[in-house]
This record gives C-alpha cells, structure tokens and sequence, in this order.
C-alpha cells in the first residue's frame, strides 16, 4: 500500500529536486547498503589505497552508493587485524578516497553514508572502547555515558564516518541470550534514559550539532530482541501489545524525543510478524505515532530471511519497503525493488518515500550536490568526468582529520576509564574484607579463568587492540602492589600454594572474545563451536550456571585457604553465582568494564575508589528459574518445589565501603504531578557518590500491577560530612496506574523506606516515610 505518513516534515527543497532527477536504477542504489565495507578497498602497490574491483562494479550498477557498512572495521569476522587493515592515522585518507569515487560516479554527485558499528566504542583498529552497556548501566550515570557518545561521536566523524550504529533498545529479559552484554539491563526506564543519553551525546541537542564532531546514531534493535524464546537469539518474541510498549517501546520514544536519526529492525518475529516486515511497529508506532522522520536500516540480511514467509526474495523485499525499511544491510533482495517498481506504481511510491527519507539524512550530513542540476549521462554509459566538487568531497584533508581523531581518542579513552570505575558492584563484604589494606599484604594469589587474560575485559565487537595497551587483573595487580608477592596459578591450586597468601583473588566469568579461529555466519554471528567464547551473539546458553567447572574451582580453594577468598565475577550476562557467594568471604561483580577494567577493578580493592554501582538485572539463584526479573507481575518465590527462592541478588542491589543514609521519604500529590523527596546524609570525611533509585508498586488500576517498577533515579555526589535532598518531580501518570480509581494507591520505596501515596490526594498533603520492614528479604528494594 503507498505510504500514509503523513507526519513527517516536508523534505527539503533540495532534496526534493534531486529526488526528481533520479533514475529509478539510482533511486534503489540509494536504498542498498550490499558491500561489506573492509572488502571495498585494498592497498594499492605503490603505496595508499585503491577501490577493490568488487566495490567499482557495485558503484557502476547504481552509479553512485547509499550506504556502505564496515569500511573500517577490524576483528576476526572480517578478518582484518593490524597486519592488513586501515589504520586510525589512515582513515581520513580512505574516507575521502571512498567519497571522492563515489561522487565522481554518478551523474548527481551524490556522497555515500559511511556507517560503522559503534556499540561500545569504534569497532575499527585504534578504535577507544569503553564498557559494555550493561556496565554501563550498572553505574546508573546517564550524564557520564553522554560524555563518552559523544568523545565517540568526534572519533567517528574524524575519520569521516556518518553513521553509528549502536546497542540500546534491546532489554536483558533472559540472561540465556549471549547478547545480554549488549543491554542497559532489565528496566524499561533505566534503558530509556542510558538511550536518550547516547542519542544526545552522538548528535547534539536534537541532533541540531552533526558535522564536525557529530555522528547520526542508528539505534538497535527494533524491537523485543531481549524477549526471544528461551533466550534464542532472532526467534519469536510472544508478548502481548501491553508489554511491548510498557517494557520494549520506551527507549524508542525516549530516542525519537532526543532527535534520533535512525533506527535498526530487528532480526526476531514478535508474535509471528518479524520486525523487518511489521508495518504496525515501523510505520504505524515509529513514524506516525512517535512522528519519527529519519532512516530504519534493516538488520544484516534480514530482509532476505523474509523469503521464506514470503515466498521469494523480490516479495521480500517489497514486504520490507511496505512495513517502513528504507535502508537494506548486505541483503540481495532490496536490488531487486528497481523490478518490483517498474512493473508496480505502488512500489515505485514506496520507493520515492524511502529514497526521500535517504536523501534528506544526506542532506543533514552534507553528501548532497551543492547544486542539483544532473550531469548528463555519457552515451556510452560510463561515469560523467568531476567537473564540480560536490558537498561531500568538499570535506577537510586527511592531516586535519587525523589531529582531530587523536584528540578525540585522547577523550574518549580518560571516560572509558570513569565507566570502568563506575560500573563495578560490590555484592558480599564479610567482615569486611574489603578494602584490602596493600600496606599488609606480603603474598597475592589470583586464579582463575580471567586471571591473566585481557580480552574477557572487553566483550563483544571489538577490534584486536594495540600490543600492551590493556593489561590482565594478574598484571594490574602487580603494578599496585609492588611491594607484595602477587602469584597467578593456573587451574586449581593446591593447599601448600595457598598456604601462606594473604589473600586469594578468583577471576571468575565468562568471556565474548572472538578469536581468528572461530567460524562464522553471513552475518559475523560465531557458527558452531568457539575457541574462547562463553557469550556474545550466537553464543546462547541453556545453563546460566559459571562455564568451565568453576564452581569446583571455588569449592576447592575454599577448602584449602586460610586466608580470606575474594571473587571477581567478570561477565556478559547474569550467571548463577549461588556457590560463589556462598563459599567466598567477598564478591565484585564487573560486566566486561573494557580496557581500563583491571585498573578499576585493582582500585576498589584496594580502596582506591568506592564500589558506587548497582545490578541493572535481576541475579538468578538457580539456573532453571530464568528468566525471573524484579518488574514481573507475579512472584517467582515459593514457586518451584526445588528453588524456593530463585532471586540470589534483586534489580537494583549494590553494596558501598562508606555509609550513605536514607531517612524523610516525603511525596507530595498535586493534580497531575508528584514531588518526591528523600534526605541523604554522609558522615565521612571524603566525597562521594550514591545511586538513588525511587521504586514504586502501582494499584489499583484496571490490569495487574508489577511487584516493582523504577520509577526514577539520580546519581549524586555527597561533599564530605554533608546532608543532601534529592528531589524528583514526576508526571502523576507515571506514579500511578492506568485507569487508577478512587482505591488506587502506590507504594513508594528508596532503599528501607516505604510511604503510599494515592491519585487524589490533591490536597498537597506530604506522606512521611516509614521502614519496609514487612518486606521479604529476597524483595527488598536495596
């Protein structure tokens, strides 16, 4: 059917006149995006770069790009690594080689998107990486990561790149998924504020600031990718419209708010309908009824795998382009909308409106003609000679790209150390054991699987780093005690190697790195067995427990020290940690903190900084009782005969070094807000930070309330012996339920205190706080 948006604004004048001109062949060549980007160009053999005959024939067909996808990324599915791939200082050099072609191909002038993946960092050599998201989300600092999207953002556009594409719609509601990594957690409105931050960080202000040193995000992935089945990556999403709106839709509403400019559909069906052909997500919700204006990109040969419900590539295709896909991703099918349109006027439509939205994002970006009148196509076919610069090959040389690209690294890497800090959760202190005092140390014994190895830092997408610019914990370690012992043992040691420690330190988790070795998918997913990987895409697990028998490894060196035994859990997802916590006197858990992660983790502890950050996810106590997640409608506990209790850590859990104290929960109803307060005081001597989550249990309304939903959170710093309020003001519809009635009511709690408050209190009256001491201990809200 012809597109009925009618909400977006009308295109430029500009893009309007080259849209005019184009030939139905060039209009499609602006909708594919077929090329994987580090087989596009090649060293020449007198030096520099060339294009690969590959990438000149598919410039030829279309006679001119759309997009093209990777033109700098490194790692082991494509294989490129420091010995043969584009170097940082180099490219400046290859992007303006790539859009100098480009444009002298076709008869408008027209530049090329460069995209790249971005979901934690450039995934390119010399790329800054920084924590995963879901690190990430355990520092709860939304300003921070807006920071390090856009040092980001600046790196990227340095080396010419215009699109990002970035992880954070998807929400970790299965830690089965290898891609749990890749989430800002399990909370609609933590992910959505963690989204709306890389949104502002990488483009601006409504992305009123792209050019030079901002980027157009592209967001992944569109939708309820973290709701699959079983936590099988791509299937079918069975949710309701409820849920989906109430837990997968917000970032995306929180993203368009913040001017997004791009948005990817997912490979996973939600109910039967894959997001790739799901007209009423793309086109009815994102472009009519959140008024989006910008690109949807299909996931990496995601319109192709349409054939199969559709019956053959070409229908796929058109099904893709009638749900709202402007922009295909490696996919053959989208090359053939130029015969689906010439033989259908409807299509063709489709066609111009998907083209237009293309267009007027280059427009943005500066890859259009700085005039539109075409250039006349030479009779014999070949490209028109450069006779005018075009606005995309008007671009600043290599020389000042570079200056730019290590400024912005230098940036990018100083957060990516913050994130790392920020991220860490401390989960057990008995005693305290914790801060170990180095002064007393005389021996350090570290075992464990990610004792001595760097990669299991830095998770998924990431390009192979720079020899000695990451070190392992062992490493780190020894650089802060330089007047201890620190001994690395491997595999289990025994009761006479741990007989005079100090203190044991177990490296525990899992990793996602990628070796050169493992096999892949057409779409980079590891195929089949892994060298290394215990996560990441296509590494789904059906047992959450610790891989590799380390539990055993736990037990044992329980059994054989004398000393206290501190775990570090370095991880990807949530994993069954029962046997950890229960046999180890100290717990920090680090979800892949990137290259600066040994650091961080050396320095709280030893006391170097505090242990500020709280779980983004619910920490299961049992692996066949996931997924269970702290906003479920109805409780897990006393459920199964044989786990009891199924929570070991809830949502939100985080334990500090110094004391931070919560007293005077006050809410304030009016007509159609609520001010809440709560006082903090901190007695020490040094400043600090807290995470401050508000919580709520909403009743009363007309379906089945949550057990708990995070209705708002801050994180603050407290000056030394300071008492400190934070305040929040909340629209009234998000404190109570829908549909809420005259016995509607909603419990409020900030760590233990609790106070209701009601939807027709308008009186102002303030509701003093009292202790949650009726709560269960596996659902107090920390």
């Amino acid at each position: 059917m012809p597109n009925t948006d009618h909400t977006a604004p009308t295109a430029p004048a500009a893009v309007e006149r080259v849209l005019a001109e184009l030939s139905l062949t060039e209009k499609v060549g602006q909708l594919n995006q077929r090329l994987y980007g580090w087989q596009a160009v090649e060293h020449a053999p007198g030096g520099g770069f060339r294009l690969t005959d590959p990438a000149r024939a598919e410039i030829d067909r279309w006679g001119g790009l759309g997009a093209l996808y990777g033109l700098f990324r490194a790692d082991a599915w494509s294989g490129r690594s420091w010995q043969d791939g584009i170097r940082p200082e180099e490219r400046a050099e290859v992007a303006a080689l790539v859009q100098d072609e480009v444009t002298r191909a076709g008869r408008h002038r027209i530049g090329v998107l460069l995209s790249e993946e971005a979901p934690h960092g450039h995934q390119a050599l010399g790329g800054t990486l920084l924590p995963t998201n879901l690190a990430v989300a355990a520092g709860w600092d939304p300003a921070l990561l807006a920071a390090a999207a856009a040092a980001v953002a600046a790196e990227l556009a340095a080396s010419g790149v215009h699109l990002a594409l970035v992880s954070t719609l998807d929400l970790l509601r299965d830690p089965r998924w290898g891609r749990s990594e890749e989430c800002f957690g399990e909370d609609p409105l933590l992910a959505a504020e963690l989204t709306r931050a890389v949104v502002t960080g990488m483009q601006g202000e409504q992305g009123g600031a792209l050019g030079t040193d901002k980027v157009a995000v592209v967001l992944k992935h569109l939708a309820a990718q973290g709701e699959t089945v079983g936590g099988r990556n791509g299937q079918s999403a069975v949710i309701g419209s409820r849920d989906l709106r109430e837990l997968h839709l917000p970032s995306v509403r929180a993203a368009v708010e913040a001017g997004a400019l791009g948005f990817m559909a997912a490979y996973n069906d939600i109910d039967g309908v894959p997001c790739c052909a799901n007209r009423e997500l793309l086109t009815g919700f994102l472009r009519t009824e959140c008024r989006f204006d910008g690109i949807v990109m299909a996931d990496g040969l995601a319109v192709d795998r349409l054939a199969a419900m559709t019956g053959s590539p070409l229908t796929a295709a058109v099904a893709a382009l009638e749900a709202g896909v402007d922009l295909s991703l490696w996919d053959e099918s989208f090359g053939l909308l130029e015969t689906a349109a010439a033989q259908d006027p409807r299509v063709a439509e489709l066609v111009d409106a998907a083209c237009r939205r293309v267009l007027s994002l280059k427009y943005r970006l500066g890859l259009l003609p700085s005039t539109t009148a075409a250039t006349p196509a030479r009779p014999d076919g070949a490209a028109p000679p450069a006779t005018e610069p075009a606005a995309a090959g008007d671009q600043e040389r290599p020389a000042a790209g570079r200056e730019r690209l290590t400024a912005a690294i230098r940036t990018t890497d100083r957060i990516s150390r913050r994130l790392a800090r920020e991220s860490l959760v401390l989960l057990r202190n008995e005693g305290p054991v914790l801060p170990l005092a180095a002064s007393s140390l005389r021996k350090v014994v570290v075992a464990g699987p990610n004792a001595r190895d760097v990669t299991s830092m830095l998770g998924d997408y990431v390009p192979p780093l720079p020899e000695g610019s990451a070190a392992s914990l062992h490493t780190a370690l020894c650089q802060a005690l330089p007047g201890a012992e620190v001994v690395c043992l491997p595999g289990t040691p025994s009761a006479a190697e741990l007989s005079d420690a100090d203190v044991v330190i177990l490296a525990l988790g899992g990793t996602s790195h990628r070796s050169y070795d493992d096999q892949f998918a057409a779409n980079g997913a590891v195929a089949g067995p892994t060298v290394m990987a215990t996560a990441g895409e296509g590494v789904d697990l059906a047992d959450v427990s610790l891989p590799g028998g380390q539990d055993e490894l736990v037990t044992a060196v329980r059994a054989r020290s004398r000393c206290p035994v501190v775990a570090v859990v370095i991880a990807g997802r949530p994993h069954v940690l029962t046997t950890v916590v229960d046999r180890t006197d100290a717990v920090l858990w680090a979800g892949y903190p990137g290259p600066h992660g040994a650091g961080a983790i050396t320095d709280v502890l030893l006391g170097a900084c505090e242990p500020v950050g709280r779980l983004p996810f619910t920490a299961p106590r049992h692996p066949g009782a996931v997924p269970v997640r702290y906003n479920d409608r109805h409780p897990a506990a006393d459920v199964y005969r044989d786990a009891p209790d199924p929570v070991l850590f809830p949502f939100g859990f985080g334990l500090r070094y110094g004391p931070v104290g919560f007293r005077g929960l006050t809410a304030d109803v009016m007509a159609s807000s609520v001010r809440v307060r709560v006082d903090l005081s901190h007695p020490a001597d040094t400043e600090t930070e807290a995470i401050v989550p508000l919580f709520g249990h909403r009743t009363g309304g007309t379906v089945l309330p949550r057990r708990r939903e995070l209705l708002a959170f801050r994180r603050v710093t407290l000056p030394p012996r300071s008492h400190t309020t934070v305040t929040w003001d909340l629209p009234a519809a998000r404190c109570f339920a829908e549909g809420a009635t005259g016995r509607a009511r909603t419990d409020l709690y900030v760590a233990d205190l609790h106070t209701t408050i009601r939807p027709y209190d308008t009186d102002r009256a303030v509701r003093s706080s009292r202790p949650a001491a009726s709560l269960r201990e596996s659902e107090e809200m920390p």
